[in-house]
């Protein structure tokens, strides 16, 4: 158990925290979130003793073990993977170093053999003779091929790094586990072990994440920082945003009496529970959401921008054609032999384990690079608007503020109405004139998003367009998008907004698509189709 009591914390000027109070017990999963900026991952960091508070106190239950995920995709370079993740309880690789540096002593002394005989029953108390197998089926689960486990960590690609690295920090069944974006470039099959995992884990788990779905899949607690303070809420994301978004619908609605709303704040709770499944983790919270006082629901006091699309023209019925389009890229064939068609309406989700393959359709698409073969025709009938992964082109070198920015892509030129979708965007007061250079990277795809709702498009392709946002963000693009009446190809790695806007799944693999008419959890747990996709990347 930790406990954080009366915790400040203040970098210059600036207060992140003040009087934080906040217990965190075992059999929980609390997740944290808020702002970009709001100090969320410095939190995790002060409660991993890496940041000292200049207020308050924290205490950990005496004799319990913390695990963090490392960050530092680099600091394990010169070390064996399956070392690496044995390494991540401290105490019991210690005992394996000197075990071994004791056993190959030429002069083993009687003092040794003491010494020794201490180490093996520490070892053996520490689950030590299963070690590598347990290291292993945490590698495995996560999808780390079995030839990388005697590698050295410099050796094998960032991607399994990162897996190595949480394997790392879930190794030994840690009292508590702090998880800093623990999902972050994981596959869809190595995030849904995780959620597994942690549905099944007893102990205390804090995590940070911007995965709706991860949130909403292992956590039983929400810790929204916000303004300085943190506040505890019981249930998961969805339950915490879909509540105070009614609270603060509520509080403007003065024509309601009191108990009128007292009973709809009832009924909310009461369909939210019985909502919950059988998992482990969601069946706690649907206890702990049995439990809540109508009270404890408040409206948050965070601004979510305005995401909206409307299309400038009606599109026909023909909208794009692809027929045996194939690429090669730095003598890798990321696609090969692509064909499908585009219907009106359809929003479809492109997959692949292989990025650069998505990435490269999408530009072939709008034009920005020649297929090696095959051919493709849009309708005449279509106006696109693209959404690139990298946006940088659109700012680097570029000397204007926001305002005449967002201008160069609109029709109508006057300050005020750029200023109008700027506000939509959150800028408002003096930061529509800020140089664009400056912007952090949530600002430039906020901007993008400016621009894009200006293009008055009835096709959007969009290349993973939540990266760099925060919740509020990614939550008001989800329902921009599912909202829109035209046709969609996007990609990303955020489950929930593949599941809640894509009725189409293309995945692209070495040979040829998998194409199925589906949601995406439908698509998941289809065995056969799952199957058929593993051949076609043989």
């Amino acid at each position: 158990m930790i406990t954080v009591t009366g915790l400040g914390l203040r970098f210059g000027d600036r207060k992140l925290f003040d009087d934080v109070n906040v217990k965190f017990t075992p059999g929980n999963c609390y997740g944290v979130i808020g702002a970009n900026g709001a100090g969320k991952s410095t939190f995790l960091k002060i409660l991993s003793g890496e940041i000292e508070p200049n207020e308050g106190q924290l205490s950990i239950t005496p004799g319990e073990r913390l695990a963090v995920l490392k960050q530092n995709h680099f600091e394990f370079d010169e070390c064996v993977v399956l070392d690496t993740v044995i390494m991540g309880h401290k105490r019991l690789y210690e005992i394996m170093q000197e075990k071994d540096a004791l056993y190959q002593k030429a002069d083993f002394t009687e003092a040794d053999g003491i010494k020794a005989s201490e180490l093996e029953g520490e070892f053996a108390e520490l689950d030590g003779w299963e070690a590598e197998t347990n290291a292993e089926k945490l590698l495995m689960g996560l999808g780390v091929d079995k030839e990388l486990y005697s590698k050295q960590m410099k050796d094998i690609k960032a991607g399994e790094k990162v897996k190595v690295l949480l394997a790392q920090s879930l190794f030994g069944n840690p009292d508590i586990l702090l998880l800093d974006e623990p999902t972050n470039h994981l596959d869809f099959k190595a995030i849904n072990w995780l959620e597994e995992f942690l549905l099944n884990y007893e102990k205390t788990v804090i995590v940070v994440s911007h995965d709706r779905h991860f949130l909403n899949k292992v956590c039983t607690h929400m810790l929204d920082i916000d303004f300085g303070k943190a506040k505890l809420f019981v249930g998961n994301y969805d339950f915490w945003y879909e509540s105070s978004q009614l609270a603060l619908k509520l509080m403007k609605d003065q024509n309601k009496k009191k108990e009128e709303k007292i009973k709809e704040l009832q009924n909310f709770i009461a369909r939210f529970s019985s909502n919950a499944s059988k998992a482990k983790q969601a069946t706690s919270r649907k206890k702990l959401l049995d439990k809540i006082d109508v009270e404890d629901i408040q409206p948050s006091s965070r601004r979510y921008p305005f995401v909206g699309f409307t299309p400038e023209r009606e599109a026909g019925k023909d909208i794009l054609r692809v027929d045996g389009i194939s690429k090669t890229i730095d003598g890798v064939k990321v696609l090969n032999n692509i064909s499908f068609i585009l219907n009106k309406g359809e929003k479809i989700a492109i997959l692949g384990r292989n990025e650069i393959a998505r990435t490269a359709l999408f530009k072939i698409l709008t034009g920005e690079m020649e297929p090696d073969e095959g051919t493709f025709k849009w309708g005449v009938t279509i106006k696109k608007a693209y959404f690139p992964k990298d946006n940088e082109r659109y700012f680097e070198d570029v000397n204007l503020n926001l305002i005449d920015w967002l201008r160069q892509y609109s029709e109508e030129k006057t300050e005020t109405f750029i200023r109008g979708f700027l506000g939509k965007m959150l800028f408002s007061g003096e930061e529509p004139l800020k140089m664009v250079k400056v912007l952090s990277g949530g600002e430039k795809v906020r901007c993008m998003f400016s621009k894009l709702m200006l293009s008055n498009a009835n096709v959007l392709i969009l290349d993973e367009p939540t990266n760099h946002l925060d919740l509020e963000s990614i939550q008001a693009v989800n329902n921009g998008l599912i909202a829109f009446k035209g046709t969609m190809l996007l990609a990303s790695h955020d489950h929930k907004f593949i599941q809640t806007i894509a009725d189409r799944i293309i995945e692209l693999t070495p040979n040829g698509v998998f194409d199925k008419q589906s949601t995406f959890d439908e698509f998941l747990e289809d065995e056969d189709a799952q199957n058929t996709i593993e051949n076609m990347y043989k």
